[in-house]
């Protein structure tokens, strides 16, 4: 998680810019459904950013697959049925190594149109995007970080077009929610709220409607003394079915139970989540937005966690260093020597918590 890097600039300049330039013939954003499709194996036309007939039947495929209205046009619900690579949107945050989704294969899309990127269009930051990231940082006269920030993106539309989406994510109704309450919890109104939704103010909600909100800026969580850190550590890993050991020791490593940590890397809480991790964790795996308070900084980190044990079928050393240092990168060269000392450090805390 340390080894995690994130611009800790808004994107919304580059919105500014690409109104300047006008819209492009071949659309980034596109490209990146298409990359999507082609992943569930409804596409095999050529990865464009442009929408023509192979790309509107395989939306209808998906959308009849889904059981979604028949439209050919990917909106809210059926970019969720796109799966992870369906989002998120190119522009609403930096793209950093070991990222993945829309966003990743849009920018892969645009720097393989302008020769710097020769791999495969797959949604993932790997080695190949980190080189042509840092290549074209060179050639444009950039701080050379692999980092796709506000000025990489920037300079990336500048040349090649894309059109970035606003900052917004999907709520999903829960029961006794209403729209007034719901603004409140994302720092709106209840009129914007209503209007990105095409709802009326007075209409009553469905349980489990996904409503589009505005992206909430990170808040920091509320002060804890270190035994009511511990016994959120505990209370979350045993609704989650973790180790509340390995919880507590990966707690302590990271943060030492202190709530209110910020890494120099932008890693935050008792467990250091990083931002991406946090919207992978909600995007991805609950689908839902978690709130940003102590308890769900602590259910997120859990959830990240568990999900990093399922995928190494319960390997704690080989879940740690993925929490390390990706768990692409793990799965593809094992443990770096540096992630190593971190992962035995956790183990002996795991055996005396």
């Amino acid at each position: 998680m340390r080894a995690r890097r994130i611009v800790p600039t808004l994107l919304l300049a580059v919105g500014a810019l690409l109104a300047a330039a006008g819209p492009a013939a071949a659309s980034p954003q596109e490209a990146g459904d298409q990359v999507a499709l082609r992943a569930l194996g409804l596409y095999l036309g050529p990865i464009d950013g442009e929408v023509g007939p192979e790309a509107r039947a395989a939306t209808e495929a998906l959308q009849k697959r889904a059981g979604l209205p028949v439209t050919g046009v990917i909106g809210t619900r059926t970019r969720l049925a796109l799966g992870p690579l369906g989002r998120p949107l190119f522009g609403t945050r930096p793209i950093i190594p070991g990222d993945f989704g829309l966003d990743v294969s849009a920018l892969q899309f645009l720097l393989s149109r302008e020769g710097f990127y020769h791999a495969a269009l797959d949604g993932y930051f790997g080695r190949h995007l980190d080189a042509a990231v840092r290549a074209f940082q060179q050639k444009a006269h950039l701080t050379v970080d692999g980092i796709a920030g506000l000025q990489t993106l920037a300079a990336v539309v500048a040349r090649g077009g894309a059109h970035p989406a606003p900052p917004h994510r999907i709520y999903v109704v829960q029961s006794g929610d209403s729209l007034t309450a719901i603004a409140a919890r994302f720092g709106t109104t209840m009129a914007r709220l209503a209007h990105l939704n095409h709802l009326q103010p007075a209409q009553v909600l469905l349980i489990g409607r996904r409503l589009e909100v505005p992206a909430r800026p990170a808040t920091v969580a509320l002060a804890a003394s270190r035994s009511d850190v511990q016994n959120l550590l505990d209370l979350w890993a045993g609704k989650l079915g973790v180790s509340p050991d390995l919880v507590r020791a990966l707690a302590w490593m990271e943060s030492g139970y202190q709530p209110n940590v910020v890494s120099s890397v932008g890693a935050r809480g008792v467990l250091q989540v990083m931002p991406s991790t946090r919207a992978f964790v909600e995007q991805v795996l609950v689908g839902h937005p978690i709130p940003q308070t102590l308890d769900g900084d602590i259910e997120v980190g859990i959830l990240y966690l568990r999900h990093l044990l399922g995928q190494f079928e319960g390997n704690t050393g080989l879940a740690l260093g993925a929490w390390y240092q990706g768990e692409r990168a793990v799965k593809q060269f094992g443990l770096y020597q540096m992630t190593k000392p971190f992962v035995t450090d956790v183990l002996a805390l795991k055996a005396r918590m």
